[in-house]
């Protein structure tokens, strides 16, 4: 099943016209600046703005086009505002029980598995005002999936909260990632969310979308603003291979070699995600040996970008992944680099995105 959305809305000073597919499974981010229309294209998919026009097509089902406009109660989709919206009169078990009384169908999920999945079994009989932000979060995303929905939306389900709840929370975002068998679409404006949350990417701005794709990819394009802003980085899917416990070194696979990374034993054959920071990437002509970088690859300069007078960012291809390296313009003097010369690629950092 995927999305097809061809959706516009115009209103003074602001118009919306996106044409894009978004995959069936996985998370699928909605990325850009503010106002850009993120918010609009989510509500437009959920049909709370009746004037937005055009096709919405999800799976084999028709939702929007010529003559047809399902209004939002009879959209099978689950919607987590920016604000948690409990009911404060109701205790966690009756809020998550209030939209499924009215389903009109039997749910597929049981509201255990769900609450067991968010963590909340010991919230079922506060009140909302009784919960921290995180844990109001967590009870709004149960209660969007305690309906089944065919599909998921997040429109910033972090913005509201602090650091520490932000923490709180994202382990429990992604366990919907693992676990949830249907699309999920993500609103957000951190970088850092989408790296550890997305698998497919839509980059919007002004009311249009200016790029889609897998999340790797679209971070490394160098035709795209994300690669050259001062934290670009890129994000690298890899599998556990092993586990070294004399170093406490965690052994992760990727089509380009074998990671060294300092982390307690991981399930082996798991999946995990990597960011590294373009900045943590030095490049040399030569494989170091007495150095204290564990992680270097051998690579090909893809594609060069100048950024400002002094530094450039460098596209490398280790295996079939893309790696952004960003050094200074004399070092590319020094080291000829241009694309196709081959070089090795220092990780001096690396984040584990579990």
């Amino acid at each position: 099943m995927s999305i097809a959305a061809r959706l516009a809305l115009r209103r003074e000073g602001f118009s919306l016209a996106v044409d894009l597919e978004i995959p069936g499974d996985g998370v699928t981010a909605l990325f850009g600046p503010s106002g850009c229309g993120k918010t609009t294209l989510l509500r437009a998919i959920a049909g709370l703005e009746r004037e937005a026009t055009g096709v919405l097509r999800v799976g084999d089902a028709l939702w929007q086009g010529p003559g047809v406009f399902l209004p939002p109660h009879r959209r099978p989709l689950g919607y987590v505002f920016q604000e948690p919206s409990l009911f404060a009169h109701l205790n966690v078990r009756r809020n998550l029980e209030y939209g499924r009384k009215r389903l009109g169908r039997s749910p597929e999920t049981s509201l255990d598995a769900i609450i067991a999945l968010l963590g909340i079994e010991r919230l079922l009989d506060r009140r909302p005002h009784q919960l921290s932000g995180g844990e109001q979060q967590r009870v709004a995303i149960a209660r969007a999936l305690a309906v089944s929905p065919e599909i998921l939306l997040l429109d910033e389900p972090l913005t509201a909260l602090d650091q520490a709840r932000k923490q709180e929370i994202l382990p429990y975002l992604e366990s919907l990632h693992r676990e949830l068998r249907i699309p999920i679409l993500l609103v957000s404006h951190s970088r850092d969310e989408v790296a550890r949350l997305a698998d497919h990417l839509v980059l919007m701005d002004e009311g249009r979308v200016t790029a889609a794709g897998p999340v790797n990819a679209l971070f490394s394009r160098l035709d795209l603003a994300l690669a050259h802003q001062p934290d670009a980085e890129s994000v690298i899917e890899a599998t556990v291979a092993g586990h070294d416990p004399d170093w406490n070194l965690s052994l992760l696979d990727f089509p380009g070699g074998r990671f060294a990374v300092a982390s307690p034993p991981l399930p082996k054959g798991g999946a995990v995600r990597l960011q590294i920071r373009a900045r943590d990437v030095s490049l040399t002509l030569a494989r170091q040996r007495q150095t204290s970088i564990l992680n270097i690859f051998p690579a090909t300069v893809e594609a060069l970008a100048e950024e400002g007078a002094a530094q450039v960012t460098v596209k490398l291809r280790v295996g079939s992944t893309p790696l952004l390296s960003r050094v200074t313009r004399k070092s590319v003097a020094q080291l000829g680099l241009e694309p196709g010369v081959s070089v090795f690629a220092q990780v001096k950092s690396v984040a584990l995105l579990v």
